[in-house]
């Protein structure tokens, strides 16, 4: 914007300038006949006149000023006729312009529109920058000095096993001789895989700040272009300029971008792209001598690359980046919360333990909405309350205060999530329930959360059951409770949910007596052009019915089990719905006085009410049963009920 502007500016003071140059110098003085000047001249009313050549300008007796053009081509009668009538006479050599000056007079306005045309082109197909036309097939990696990297490993928390993979990167970097000396060589290129926000492109700056050499980066999207070849170009451009800057590092962010499985797809090759993947495997290969050059790439979808860029020479070692665990999280808010002031009851382990599955990202974003919580609260400092809140909203999603529900709305939202969470807590190895609320939070009308106690890596057949079971809660208490005509679409997710889990069970995870332990295939198929195609069928007719029928089989059993224990307790069933028809939120605290049979605690004191409505957004009907980081369990989505 800065760069548009000062381009129009300058324009615009060169078009005042020669304008103001060469426009004629006398448009401000009255232009009159030769002949009218003579009779001034008699009549005494010219005070003074300035000869250059045949144009003469003047100001006369009342300090007008006048211009005209002598038609003689000798001014000496003139000049006699002025002296006689005492006019003060000055000369001046006539104005010349030569032929450059004038060749460039004429060529001006063509000039500046070939300019103006080379400017947009620029712009257009250089994407700005400085890079247009000329430097079409450039590399447009962005290079930061050791000056200016000041990420370095203390900044990067949550991923320690990563930062020593990386660590003898660093090393070598620093002495290369080190590794040089027993005929070592240190890995060429280093692929960072893990999920999105967890810290990649972050470990690889951290990389370049402990080494101290320059750092480039660039995106897999920027070599791809509609000109085959321009992507190539540009690789070698890339490897060229990171040569004379050796030692440093070349990063490659979403390379699945540029690097996806040659031949792959229905849709045919495409030809810059593969190109561009042949140079990018040219650069790097062991023949191409690239000391000194350490090139990282991030991505989350490492299945879809393909197989030659993972071959010895090239990207031989795989980073892995997780999600980080209770400490791992731990320590990544400890790094976010040292730009906040907070209060002294923050705790960052309560935290950690509260938010399971949490990326690193997701974490900042967690800091970020407990301080935004405590700006409009105009709070000083950022408490724990703050983050209770800020945790519920990306949980959960915003709540929807201005959002109107009826009495009866209200009642059967309220049986419906106290069926999950019942359910939920009286089912072998399922998540502890963390908070009910008939509040509409994002898309849904309301919203059990569950949250686990600590983090999981693998689930049994009896937590996936007891999933199941919750999952069924909040249908099987509406139809208790009002009947089956009364059974609303609240449970649209929770049945897909339930159908995706019991099919997994069957056709992945062999947990099925009947299937047995063998991964079953079903149709496979790519989309192309919007479309579901399907390539072939794996398994055969009848063994897709036994599947079938081993899915209905595990569904049915888990509904009947759920509906068992909530005939079981339809005392505490009225009362946790009576207790959120009063509440409209309630905690662990008061599940708990609930589950006990005794009347529910007050809720704690509301935080002070904000200045600015929270909004609404967020999905909270949209929880995970096979991760630990959406707790939400029976959230009743409000467009379809």
């Amino acid at each position: 914007m800065a760069k548009n502007l000062i381009l129009w500016v300058v324009i615009a003071v060169v078009l005042m300038s020669v304008f103001s140059n060469f426009q004629d110098q006398g448009t401000t003085a009255q232009e009159i006949p030769y002949s009218q000047f003579l009779g001034e001249v008699d009549t005494g009313r010219v005070d003074s006149v300035t000869i250059s050549g045949p144009v003469i300008r003047g100001t006369r007796s009342d300090g007008s000023n006048f211009s005209t053009y002598s038609p003689e081509t000798d001014n000496n009668a003139l000049i006699g006729q002025l002296m006689n009538g005492g006019v003060a006479i000055r000369g001046e050599e006539p104005e010349g312009r030569s032929m450059l000056l004038q060749i460039l007079i004429s060529w001006f306005p063509f000039l500046l529109l070939i300019g103006v045309w080379i400017y947009f082109m620029r712009q257009m197909q250089g994407g700005g920058g400085g890079r247009g036309a000329m430097s079409f097939g450039k590399s447009r990696a962005k290079m930061m000095s050791e000056e200016q990297i000041k990420v370095t490993f203390k900044d990067v928390a949550g991923v320690e096993e990563a930062k020593q993979d990386v660590v003898e990167l660093v090393e070598f970097l620093r002495d290369p001789s080190k590794f040089q000396r027993l005929g070592g060589t240190i890995p060429r290129g280093v692929l960072m895989v893990g999920p999105p926000g967890t810290g990649k492109t972050l470990l690889a700056k951290a990389i370049a700040g402990e080494a101290r050499v320059p750092f480039f980066s660039i995106s897999g999207s920027d070599f791809v272009e509609m000109f085959v070849g321009v992507g190539a170009s540009r690789v070698r451009d890339m490897f060229a300029q990171a040569k004379k800057q050796a030692p440093c590092i070349i990063f490659i962010d979403e390379l699945d971008a540029v690097g996806r499985q040659r031949g792959a797809g229905l849709g045919g090759g495409h030809d810059e792209r593969e190109q561009t993947l042949n140079q990018m495997l040219v650069e790097m290969d062991g023949f191409e001598g690239s000391e000194g050059v350490i090139v990282i790439a991030a991505t989350n979808r490492p299945d879809v690359l393909d197989p030659a860029l993972l071959r010895p020479g090239r990207f031989d070692r795989q980073v892995v980046v997780p999600l980080p665990d209770v400490r791992g999280r731990e320590q990544i808010l400890r790094v976010h919360m040292n730009k906040t002031p907070l209060s002294d009851d923050v705790d960052a382990r309560t935290i950690a333990r509260g938010t399971p599955g949490f990326s690193g990202a997701d974490l900042a974003n967690l800091v970020n909405e407990a301080a935004l919580f405590a700006a409009r609260r105009n709070k000083r400092v950022v408490d724990q309350q703050d983050f209770e809140d800020a945790k519920d909203k990306i949980m959960m999603g915003a709540e929807r205060k201005s959002m109107v529900m009826s009495e009866a709305e209200k009642r059967l939202t309220a049986y419906h999530e106290a069926g999950h969470a019942i359910v939920g807590l009286k089912v072998p190895e399922h998540d502890p329930v963390h908070k009910v609320t008939i509040i509409p939070r994002g898309r849904a009308l309301g919203v059990t959360m569950f949250l686990p106690e600590e983090d999981r890596y693998s689930y049994t057949k009896r937590r996936l059951n007891s999933s199941i079971c919750g999952l069924f809660g909040g249908r099987i208490a509406e139809e208790m409770i009002f009947g089956p005509e009364s059974v609303t679409t609240g449970a649209q997710s929770d049945i897909q949910r339930v159908t995706e889990i019991a099919r997994n069970m069957v056709t992945k995870w062999g947990l099925s007596d009947r299937m047995g332990p063998l991964a079953y295939g079903e149709d496979e198929g790519e989309v192309f052009l919007g479309h579901q195609v399907t390539q072939h069928k794996t398994i055969s007719d009848e063994t897709a019915h036994a599947i079938d029928e081993e899915v209905r089989r595990i569904v049915e059993e888990n509904y009947a089990e759920a509906k068992a224990v909530l005939e079981e307790n339809v005392d505490i069933l009225h009362a946790m719905a009576d207790a959120l028809m009063k509440y409209e939120t309630i905690d662990r605290d008061q599940i708990d006085d609930v589950m006990n049979g005794q009347p529910p605690r007050p809720p704690k004191e509301p935080p002070a009410a904000p200045t600015a409505d929270t909004g609404a957004g967020g999905a909270g009907d949209t929880a995970k049963a096979e991760d630990g980081k959406d707790g939400d369990v029976g959230g009743r989505p409000a467009s379809e009920h």
